[in-house]
């Protein structure tokens, strides 16, 4: 029997599975346990108290799609509008749905019918979801959905969108040289992309690219000035991850979209909100949009949203996102400068990149017996107790654990990352 896994087709099972969690850890077969460190999904960790209440409870829920008036729908969206608005006033509504791929597509669909325009934008190395023009606008390579070839070739599905393509934000802490850092918008290079398009949509991780305000407002400037929709991806950002409650909230202007997912529901159950700013609610409050799903914001789905909330405010998880990111971020510094074979560090709150002296990403074709660098880290790091994944390209590692996590698990990662590195360096001959 086979069956299709992650990136590859899996025959054989070579480590003891995973059979539980609590908290950060993952519980094995065998009895022993891994600390999960890159986990967008998990914002809670595992079995969170709340999480498991939650879903009891919600057992014996009818089924009820979003076309039926289901009581706690409206309170859970108000309470996500608080989060999301910050007290001022600027959202005009959200809708549920099942995936941040969904969402986006959902989002992307709405600005081009509602501005007549087909174009749209997305920066460098963009990753947006597998559905529609979500996978249209993911633009970063082997992100396709395609396949990846023992000799090489790298198959992507045909895509039909006029997707026109951006420099990214930065969100480098250090770098070894300046040629490390990624390259920034050119001049009138956003201008030039927006003029005509319907959409310009950002995220703030992939790809090691993360959050920078003044290529926000940058964003915000030529969309408004285009008369196209700014929509801030907030699929891994939001609710926490990056040490403020949306990423966006680190400057003044504000998206007419906003999206969210994988933590939207605290890992309990797959989810995704479209949220409007008041001037698209305006701007649609005399037209019908025809968008309906038969699970989207389903009882139960809706309920784990509610408990997340909850318990992210409870627990002041935004707060300790960001005070861990600052104690993390300072010891990934340390590290990167102790380690030639780290060339760049990126990040903020609980989400962070470690670049390693790798093949460039433009050039790199994954393939299914491809090992590189960043495996070494990764062995050795599991090998100690921790499980840190690698990220889009051959030479990147990406650093996620769940919201709740303390300063000696934080303490864990950091040593486990030192012994994979001090492997890095011996394999390059540093």
């Amino acid at each position: 029997m086979t069956a299709f896994v992650g990136a590859g087709l899996h025959r054989a099972r070579t480590t003891s599975p995973f059979v539980g969690g609590q908290g950060v850890w993952l519980h094995r077969a065998d009895g022993t346990r891994v600390l999960d460190a890159s986990n967008t999904g998990g914002p809670l960790g595992h079995a969170h108290p709340l999480m498991v209440e939650a879903l009891h409870e919600a057992a014996s829920f009818p089924v009820a799609n979003e076309s039926r008036d289901w009581a706690e729908r409206e309170e859970v969206a108000a309470h996500l509008v608080d989060i999301v608005d910050a007290g001022e006033g600027w959202v005009g509504g959200v809708r549920f749905g099942l995936s941040g791929s969904e969402v986006n597509d959902i989002a992307l669909s709405l600005a081009q019918a509602a501005t007549g325009r087909a174009p749209l934008v997305a920066r460098e190395r963009a990753y947006h979801g597998l559905v529609g023009l979500s996978r249209d606008v993911t633009v970063q390579p082997q992100w396709h959905g395609g396949l990846s070839n023992l000799d090489g070739d790298v198959l992507p599905p045909q895509t039909r969108a006029d997707v026109r393509v951006v420099a990214g934000p930065d969100g480098t802490r250090w770098s070894r040289t300046p040629a490390d850092r990624p390259n920034g918008l050119l001049p009138g290079e956003l201008q030039r992309a927006v003029d005509g398009a319907a959409a310009v949509i950002v995220d703030y991780t992939q790809g090691g690219r993360y959050y920078d305000p003044a290529y926000q407002d940058a964003v915000a400037d030529a969309a408004s000035e285009a008369g196209a929709w700014w929509i801030a991806d907030e699929v891994v950002t939001g609710l926490g991850r990056c040490g403020r409650a949306m990423a966006f909230h680190g400057s003044s202007s504000r998206p007419d979209v906003v999206t969210l997912g994988k933590p939207l529901a605290g890992g309990a159950s797959a989810a995704g909100a479209v949220v409007l700013s008041r001037r698209i609610t305006d701007l649609l409050e005399d037209a019908k949009w025809q968008n309906y799903s038969t699970f989207r914001a389903h009882p139960v789905t809706v309920h784990a949203i509610g408990a997340h909330l909850a318990a992210l405010e409870k627990e002041q998880l935004v707060e300790r996102a960001a005070a861990a990111g600052d104690r993390l971020g300072a010891q990934l510094v340390e590290l990167a400068k102790a380690h030639p074979s780290v060339v760049r560090v990126a990040g903020e709150g609980l989400h962070w990149t470690v670049e390693l002296d790798g093949p460039d990403w433009k050039t790199w074709d994954s393939t299914l017996d491809t090992s590189e660098i960043s495996d070494v880290v990764v062995g050795e790091a599991l090998g100690h107790g921790v499980a840190i994944s690698t990220s889009d390209e051959p030479s990147s590692l990406f650093l996620a654990p769940a919201l709740i996590i303390e300063n000696e698990e934080l303490d864990m990662i950091v040593d486990a990352l030192d012994a994979g590195l001090t492997r890095a360096d011996e394999r390059l001959g540093r």
